[in-house]
């Protein structure tokens, strides 16, 4: 009979983004008693990240763990987002048991869609937790039917069916077993109990070789990588003599320097650690996610872990404007290439390769957010760089060219629908479901090329006024949908002087579109600095001074009042971007600018490219 470690649960809290996952991880750290009581704990305490408490989501997947009478229960809180689904799938290699959170109200979502359907594949036992129901439009009930409607349509097993359900509000920190909001118990003591009763616990093979496996990269200045993962066999232990099974077939010989184990929000030193354990492991400069550690006299490497492949590229270049090293720390090529080098000790799903300028680098990644938040980091540790439009990353599948698709879903108003499949329509989305939840909601179904929903944001918000919600996820490889998919339909409004904005200038030419700069703000040539009504490209002189003259008006000048300008977020402005321009990033400023600065320069290259294109 196989030996199990009841004393030790590990589980992954997998839902869509904003259900509530991290918040709900915070109840379960403070009712066990991890924090001392006088101890002040954030909220979303796991969320460390400034990024991830601005945006509130959960960009980096963390490891936790707490004890909850006598059993030490492991938790890894993973992303919700789909460009870090990466993360996701490899954390639930290293559980034996899922939490999936479901929004009493919002229900099943692409990206819960996603995650349970890794989960399955895993053959992962899961813990349904409604969470939210303390909101006065909670369906708990519906909800529960969504989930075991998905359940089955993605082949879900008799077992895995006969799941527990826990309603809970993690704000509260209260749960229950009953869907009535009214019978929520003050604590979370039946969902500690639904994990211990229903998550198996891990198999005690201590007295076997080793088998250790990285699931995740963290890295530290003082001890270089630290692999995280699982030991799924035997023991190990400070300062044993180890092999790493690389990926590339070759092995490796080094000593174990340091082993941590999880507890709170803290890592702590440990001596050694046992088959189950979840833990990190110092000492192998070359680690990399998949890879296996194991007795030097019993190599046996475990089935390498599947990575997510980028989907999305843009070229990151040194900052070459006019205003380049004004405001930046770190500008030079070294200096931008180093830090994109050591991104790549940690996130496995990016990749950087160089091109034939020293000074520009082809960057990928699972998608805007992913890429976005890189290079939002880059800014905020004092960075100056510059980025082209993103471009999908097509590839060959059985001599045929293959982009990516998205799987979307979109929650609108019922006046918004015609407008919605229109509008996606013409970015070659096809259309699944269309169904009416009786609200004067109606929840939309498509698939849509991933080039197809680059800058669909922004359009999407005005067409629903801001009342739609989109959400979409990587589905597959699909042949190359002919002709043009998306793009930006409006020409932009481009500086032909240098100097700085004024609101006389402005005047001149907000008729002509909308504003991205503020009166004051120093412009140079070349620079945009708003969207022209129309599709076609138009040079403006926003720096113009009114003239002054010695003749006094019989009317006395009325007040300038101008339009608001509207002002980008990063996010915002890489939507906007076009094939000929570039997005300077500053730690101070955001600039949209084209490629080539002079005007005249930008037309003969237009008039060339049109005649090669005859």
């Amino acid at each position: 009979m196989t030996k199990l470690r009841e004393d030790l649960r590990n589980i992954a809290i997998i839902a869509h983004v904003d259900h509530g996952k991290t918040t709900l991880v915070d109840q379960l750290l403070k009712q066990s008693g991890t924090f001392r009581t006088n101890e002040h704990v954030e909220e979303r305490a796991m969320d460390s990240n400034d990024i991830e408490r601005e945006r509130g989501i959960t960009i980096l997947a963390k490891n936790t763990a707490v004890n909850y009478e006598g059993t030490r229960i492991n938790i890894l809180d993973t992303p919700g987002h789909a460009d870090f689904g990466g993360e996701v799938e490899r954390i639930l290699k290293m559980v034996d048991g899922v939490l999936l959170v479901v929004d009493a109200y919002e229900g099943c979502m692409p990206q819960t869609r996603f995650v349970l359907k890794k989960a399955l594949e895993q053959k992962l036992t899961p813990i349904v937790v409604v969470n939210k129901v303390d909101k006065d439009s909670a369906r708990p009930e519906e909800v529960v039917d969504e989930v075991i409607d998905l359940l089955i349509e993605l082949g879900a097993d008799e077992e895995q069916l006969e799941f527990p359900v826990v309603f809970a509000s993690g704000v509260n920190g209260t749960a229950s077993l009953s869907s009535n909001p009214a019978d929520q118990e003050e604590n979370m003591k039946c969902l500690f109990e639904s994990i211990i009763e229903h998550i198996p616990a891990p198999e005690d093979t201590t007295e076997e070789p080793l088998q250790f496996q990285v699931a995740l990269l963290d890295y530290n200045d003082f001890v270089g990588r630290i692999g995280i993962g699982r030991v799924f066999r035997g023991k190990i232990h400070v300062g044993q003599q180890v092999a790493l099974m690389k990926l590339d077939g070759t092995v490796k010989n080094f000593r174990v320097t340091k082993i941590f184990g999880f507890f709170g929000l803290k890592r702590e030193e440990i001596q050694e650690a046992y088959s189950g354990d979840l833990i990190a492991v110092s000492g192998m400069e070359e680690i990399n996610v998949g890879e296996t550690v194991c007795p030097v006299e019993h190599q046996e490497a475990l089935t390498p872990l599947r990575i997510d492949e980028p989907t999305l590229q843009m070229t990151f270049l040194v900052n070459n404007s006019p205003f380049a090293g004004r405001e930046g720390k770190w500008i030079t090529s070294r200096k931008i290439e180093e830090r994109l080098r050591s991104q790549l000790q940690t996130d496995v799903s990016l990749r950087v390769e160089d091109t034939d300028s020293p000074d520009a680098w082809i960057v990928s990644g699972r998608g805007e957010l992913h890429l976005s938040i890189l290079i939002e980091n880059m800014r905020r540790e004092g960075y100056e760089l510059q980025v082209s439009k993103p471009q999908v990353i097509i590839r060959e599948i059985d001599g045929v060219k293959c982009e990516p698709i998205e799987r979307v879903q979109i929650d609108v108003p019922e006046d918004s629908v015609g407008s919605i499949i229109e509008s996606l329509g013409n970015r070659k989305g096809e259309m699944l479901d269309m169904i009416n939840e009786g609200n004067g909601q109606v929840r939309l179904i498509f698939m849509v090329p991933a080039r197809g929903l680059i800058g669909y944001t922004t359009e999407f918000m005005s067409l629903t006024k801001g009342f739609g919600i989109i959400n979409h996820t990587f589905d597959s490889y699909q042949p190359v949908v002919a002709g043009r998919v998306g793009g930006r339909h409006q020409g932009a409004l481009v500086s032909m002087e240098t100097g700085k904005s004024t609101t006389y200038g402005m005047m001149q030419i907000e008729d002509r579109g909308t504003l991205f700069v503020e009166p004051g703000t120093e412009i140079y040539e070349g620079m945009i600095v708003g969207e022209n009504n129309r599709d076609n490209d138009i040079t403006v002189n926003i720096t113009k001074m009114k003239q002054k003259t010695n003749v006094r008006s019989a009317t006395k000048d009325a007040t300038n009042v101008i339009k608001r300008p509207r002002i980008l977020t990063l996010e915002e402005a890489l939507e906007f971007l076009d094939e000929d321009e570039y997005l300077e990033v500053t730690p101070e400023s955001i600039r949209l600018r084209k490629q080539v600065l002079d005007k005249n320069e930008r037309e003969k290259q237009a008039k060339k490219k049109k005649f090669a294109e005859r």
